[in-house]
């Protein structure tokens, strides 16, 4: 997002002008002056400097690389032990580790980690408001770690849905939330690229962890597997904790847990729907994958494999996600990598019966099956302006717990009653094409809001920033025009 003069407005530095695409013209220098509503440009008509808000400095400019550096690092390790629960999943039902447990359970075990995380989002938002944003990653640091050795000695079931289920789940929601806002704050162009590289650190970690979970499950055992994956949680993310630095006291970001208001807009509505069927099908790639490979015949090895590139797909698919969406429009692009994530477990995935075109599927589909969160932040900045951007993903993190919590249980209770995962692979492919309706149908509301905002200021469409019409005058009525146009601008 942009780069803005020192004279512009507050309001003006929140803008997102690198959500247009290339070519586009830059949007005027626009300030208000008090009692009146025209826009006067002052390029032509300079404003006494004593009526001008001061705006805090630009970002500096960062140093990228060791910025990216921690964050994929913390991203990696984070997210990559979770979407590595794959490998322990065939693990689990292959070899019945837990005695009395059904697949029914450990598919609860790696559904209510990830329902977790979004469940302790608010929780995760206070602490950074009120103690800072290092001492939200040391809670989830302290939660992750003691999950990981506690596993370790599970000898029942219950005990694994404590552990690895519902204290990793916590620690892995204090560091999403407490690092996921941290890039972004120093970048005022290309920030969904840069998002982009920061997310793909979850797909290269699943790529390096489901090989080498699987590889220590087989020659040290399950249980040192656990405590040498916790001895690195602790301190590859201690050390990427104490590195970090946010800019929230620079940049004045708001930490607000809710905005219960935002639910009454059905543009909204549409985002948390988008997040809820995408979620449906997401985790049930992320865990079923390994053991649908076992199903076919493959060995425990071929499974880690297939696991781990799966999340490789994940790694380089989310780079040229947020690359594109800059040119294309997030929307767009997250609509239209949805239906392909659909199209290909509905075209593919369904006749992947040995091992090569299963390997093809999973590099493929994981390039486009984790859309939802390289393109979430950035959407929501366009449906409810970057004002309101905190607490519409605090609201979008507690609206895909239902999702994550069953959508692993709906598959394998699928399987069990079916016999195949015919039903499973259906399932997942209908719930990827349900999300990419839901942005079809944002699409289209924001289209209308964007007709209607360039008709009020008698300016070319190109010219309006698509998530600074939050703070214009004029929002309520383009809003109200873009709902009543969403069917009319589906396509």
């Amino acid at each position: 997002m942009t780069e803005s003069k020192a004279a512009f407005s507050d309001k003006d530095d929140e803008r997102d002008h690198d959500s247009l695409a290339p070519g586009n013209s830059p949007l005027k220098s626009v300030n208000r002056t008090p009692g009146t509503k025209a826009h006067i440009d002052t390029e032509k008509h300079p404003v006494p400097q004593r009526e001008q808000k001061e705006s805090p400095p630009p970002p500096p400019p960062p140093p990228p690389f060791p910025l990216h550096l921690l964050r994929l690092h913390m991203k990696k390790k984070t997210a990559a032990t979770g979407g590595s629960y794959g490998v322990f999943l065939a693990h689990y039902l292959a070899t019945n580790t837990f005695p009395g447990a059904g697949a029914l359970d450990y598919a609860f075990v790696g559904s209510l980690s990830i329902s977790c995380a979004m469940l302790v989002s608010p929780a995760a938002t206070w602490t950074t408001r009120v103690y800072g944003t290092k001492a939200t990653l040391f809670i989830g640091i302290a939660f992750e770690t003691a999950s990981l050795i506690g596993a370790s000695f599970a000898w029942a079931i219950w005990q694994l849905f404590l552990s690895q289920g519902i204290c990793f789940g916590i620690g892995m929601g204090f560091l999403f939330v407490g690092s996921v806002g941290i890039v972004p704050q120093w970048f005022t162009t290309k920030r969904s690229l840069a998002n982009g590289f920061a997310t793909c650190g979850s797909g290269l970690g699943g790529l390096i962890y489901s090989l080498a979970a699987g590889a220590m499950i087989n020659s040290i055992g399950l249980a040192w597997a656990f405590r040498v994956l916790g001895i690195l949680a602790l301190a590859v993310n201690s050390i990427c904790a104490i590195l970090l630095k946010d800019r929230n006291k620079i940049i004045g970001a708001s930490q607000l847990a809710f905005d219960v208001k935002l639910f009454k807009r059905p543009e909204y509505f549409l985002l948390n729907m988008y997040g809820f069927f995408s979620l449906l099908a997401y985790v049930v790639l992320i865990f079923s994958l390994a053991n649908y490979a076992r199903t076919i015949g493959l060995s425990a090895s071929q499974a880690s494999v297939i696991s781990a590139v799966f999340n490789l797909g994940q790694a380089l698919g989310r780079p040229p996600i947020g690359y594109f969406s800059d040119g294309i429009g997030r929307i767009n692009m997250a609509g239209l990598m949805t239906f392909f994530s659909g199209l290909f477990a509905l075209v593919i995935w369904i006749f992947a019966r040995s091992y090569g075109v299963l390997i093809f599927y999973a590099i493929l589909g994981g390039t486009v099956a984790g859309t939802f969160w390289a393109t979430v932040a950035p959407v929501a900045a366009e449906v409810v302006g970057l004002k309101h951007v905190s607490s519409a993903l605090n609201l979008v993190w507690l609206f895909i717990v239902l999702p994550s919590t069953f959508s692993e249980p709906i598959a394998l209770e699928i399987v069990a009653g079916t016999g195949s995962y015919l039903g499973t692979q259906l399932f997942t492919g209908f719930m990827y094409m349900a999300a990419a309706a839901c942005m079809l149908l944002l699409r289209g509301w924001k289209i209308g809001e964007l007709d209607e905002i360039a008709r009020l200021k008698g300016e070319s469409v190109d010219q309006i920033d698509v998530v600074g019409t939050e703070t214009e005058e004029n929002d309520a009525m383009a809003k109200a025009a873009g709902r009543r146009s969403i069917v009319q601008n589906f396509a």
